[in-house]
């Protein structure tokens, strides 16, 4: 068994439900201590929501030579019925090829691979030019109000300066190193709720729908062209995720109508010419309305540069794939990152079963995914 396999098997096996981190950055830690590495536990939240984070760095012989961070999250979302599982969850098992048990994929298996890479590298090259770090947190898959953002806070505080920063969400699609994420986009949501009269069905001029008010308005919201995009972003999207109105009876008209919505947008908007568009159009419309706006994250892009060079190369040089640079699917922690750090790129695993129930990794990828960052570190950092 490999190393990296080893060490992926020891991580699943800790139950680390948001916000538990189960045991998973004391492993970590362990392993990172013999290398030379110095800590800062960054513990926040609530007392009913402890998130556990970890700083560690290892710094190299040459003051001006850059700074990468292998950032990463140790929690995991709740497993769903277990009696679907083909096996516990928490329990890695094997079967056909594959690595199953929760975070798997999604991402304990990028951790290991990030370990067991940084090892190699400091064993070849124990005078390193450039430093290496490790930023981890338990609170990525919840609400992350007390994850990497803190981390970041305190990094400022301590005028730490990341140069370039891999993180290791599962990128690839297809086979290992297809995709890796150089940007994402935004996310802003609002819930509306439309204010109407509550009546009787019968007597409609007595009453006021706030369905029919409301209508013509999520209509012309539907049809707008919010961006074009551009060459990193697709155009900026808006979806409703939720409407709900009315008692349950069906003679009686609601009072009031909720409608939840997300943008999805691209650097070619922002938060504030969205939320304008967006009140522009209720009040062409004449409606009582109040809205409530949720900023998820900014949209962040690397553009090519020596990060995305070394990676793009990286995966080359292990898989003979020329990697697709994209911004698509939803936000991640990169959107706290990119706002301290010049660089950042999400690299790892297939994506196909993450969040699912029987989540799997291939046990073949695994070697080649840890090359691929040891590649990465020796062209960045020796």
């Amino acid at each position: 068994m490999s190393r990296t396999l080893h060490l992926a098997e020891q991580l699943i096996a800790r139950r680390s439900v948001t916000p538990d981190d189960g045991g998973c950055q004391q492993v970590i830690r362990e392993r990172l201590v013999p290398l030379g590495f110095g800590f800062e536990t960054i513990v926040s939240g609530p007392d009913d929501f402890r998130v556990t984070n970890l700083w560690a760095l290892r710094r190299g012989t040459d003051a001006r030579a850059p700074l990468l961070a292998f950032a990463g999250h140790t929690d995991v979302v709740p497993t769903g019925p277990l009696e679907q599982w083909a096996s516990d969850p928490f329990v890695p098992t094997h079967r056909a090829g594959r690595l199953y048990g929760r975070g798997a994929a999604d991402m304990k298996s990028s951790l290991a691979a990030m370990v067991v890479a940084t090892e190699e590298f400091v064993a070849a090259h124990p005078a390193h030019r450039g430093s290496v770090a490790f930023l981890l947190t338990s609170d990525e898959e919840g609400p992350a109000h007390d994850g990497t953002v803190k981390v970041c806070e305190w990094l400022q505080a301590q005028r730490i300066q990341l140069d370039a920063c891999i993180v290791g969400e599962p990128t690839s699609v297809d086979r290992l190193g297809d995709m890796v994420k150089n940007g994402r986009r935004g996310s802003l949501s609002g819930r509306l709720k439309v204010k109407g009269v509550q009546g009787h069905i019968a007597y409609p001029h007595l009453a006021k729908n706030p369905i029919h008010a409301a209508a013509p308005a999520l209509a012309e919201l539907v049809a707008i062209e919010w961006d074009r995009g551009n060459r990193y972003f697709p155009p900026t999207s808006w979806q409703v995720s939720n409407v709900h109105a009315g008692t349950g009876a069906s003679n009686v008209i609601p009072g009031e109508m909720v409608v939840d919505f997300n943008f999805r947008f691209s650097t070619e908007s922002t938060p504030e010419q969205l939320k304008q568009r967006v009140h522009a159009v209720l009040d062409h419309h004449g409606l009582d309305y109040a809205l409530d706006w949720t900023l998820g994250g900014e949209p962040f892009l690397t553009p090519v540069g020596s990060l995305s060079e070394a990676l793009v190369g990286a995966i080359r040089e292990e898989t003979g794939i020329d990697t697709e640079l994209s911004t698509t699917g939803g936000t991640s922690d990169g959107r706290f990152i990119a706002k301290i750090c010049p660089q950042v790129i999400e690299f790892g695993p297939l994506n196909a079963s993450i969040h699912k129930i029987d989540e799997w990794v291939e046990v073949a990828s695994l070697e080649p995914l840890k090359n691929i960052y040891r590649r990465t570190l020796h062209t960045l950092l020796a």
